[in-house]
């Protein structure tokens, strides 16, 4: 029936702010960016090596997502990465704090998450 995840939806407070961090900090690329007039918002649609995968919305005042302590719904944002400390360095280097790098106990495989700048957590996880 399904083929593969299309796209993560992702509504933010600042969209200059969390645009210049997907695109700036992670490297997403632009694919599209329009200004919705009717809804007050901009839709940003972003890849990630040539693939779709993030639409970023800015509405006028959205509710606070809750993130800690956790709460139900989408829990995080999970990247692959072949090399993590290489990632945490990069990251380090454009101001942005990584937590201390965990071992999955399931898989063996080395993983940190950071924020975004509305706190969504964002995972990356080493191949």
């Amino acid at each position: 029936m399904m083929q593969k995840v299309h796209h993560i939806a992702i509504i933010c407070r600042d969209y200059q702010v969390s645009k210049a961090f997907y695109t700036e900090v992670l490297g997403l690329t632009v694919i599209r960016e329009v200004y919705r007039q009717e809804r007050a918002s901009y839709k940003l649609d972003l890849a990630l090596n040539g693939e779709y995968i993030i639409e970023l919305f800015s509405f006028p005042n959205p509710p606070q997502r809750p993130s800690r302590p956790e709460a139900a719904g989408l829990r995080h944002l999970a990247f692959e990465v072949r090399d993590l400390d290489r990632v945490v360095l990069e990251l380090h280097d454009k101001r942005v704090v990584s937590e201390p790098i965990r071992i999955d106990e399931f898989t063996g495989k080395r993983f940190t998450f950071i924020q975004d700048p509305d706190q969504l957590p964002i995972e990356f996880y080493e191949q």
